[in-house]
């Protein structure tokens, strides 16, 4: 039997942007109600309230990835990404300001850092993810954070959408999404070379993509479960 050749960079690239096409949230019904300008401010609170949950687990899910990394240069590059979010002695960081955010769209910091309210589905999917990055190889755990080649250009049209179907939100609250087009794209662009550098027969490669997979269904199951519970309170109205 002959062993299925690797693709190259450019064609492992190319099939993660046809599973992102596909699978990657921002097709979700909910974004694009959120982008439309659709929502209501009560499900507006309910997405900030439940991604938080998501959010505060980035640097947990960091810290497992930066453990199975094997050297010095690795290590210094990717421990960034947990600076970028808990921020550094006396700095903000990401969770700081999606603090604020909560704080823009009309939710208390201390309900937010209580995690009381976050949805049943979304902490079992952010469970799953953070085990994944525990559990798994290094390849697939970085393989996983690759959603993050896309999240720039989501993060881009967010701003635009709240800006314009929002007015109410302090325009501060945004400051997430802004910082966040410049890291993304840092951090996308550093975990496709390592997964470049690891995935060097088409096994390796088809781990990639399945990684990836998992991580969008992960994004996508956070969204089905603000979007049901969004209709059941519509429903009891």
């Amino acid at each position: 039997m002959n062993t299925p050749v690797p693709w190259t960079p450019d064609e492992l690239t190319a099939r993660l942007r046809t599973l992102a096409d596909e699978r990657y949230h921002h097709r979700h019904p909910f974004n694009l109600r959120m982008h439309d300008g659709d929502l209501s401010p009560q499900e507006l609170r309910c997405w900030v309230l439940n991604r938080f949950h998501y959010q505060r687990h980035i640097p947990v899910k960091d810290a497992l990835i930066l453990a199975k990394l094997h050297t010095r240069e690795q290590r210094q590059a990717w421990i960034r990404r947990i600076h970028d979010h808990d921020g550094r002695p006396g700095e903000e960081g990401g969770i700081e300001r999606w603090l604020r955010l909560g704080e823009a769209v009309g939710l208390d910091r201390v309900l937010l850092l209580s995690g009381e309210g976050v949805l049943p589905a979304v902490r079992l999917a952010v469970d799953g993810y953070v085990n994944y990055c525990r559990n798994g190889t290094p390849l697939q755990a970085v393989a996983s954070s690759l959603t993050e080649l896309f999240a720039p250009d989501l993060m881009k049209v967010r701003i635009g959408a709240w800006e314009r179907h929002y007015p109410w939100i302090e325009p501060s609250g945004l400051h997430y999404f802004q910082v966040r087009v410049r890291q993304g794209r840092q951090d996308a662009a550093e975990a496709l070379a390592l997964v470049g550098e690891w995935a060097r027969t088409r096994a390796d490669q088809e781990q990639v993509l399945a990684a990836f997979t998992f991580k969008c269904d992960v994004l996508w199951s956070l969204l089905d479960a603000v979007e049901h519970a969004s209709s059941v309170r519509a429903d009891a109205r």
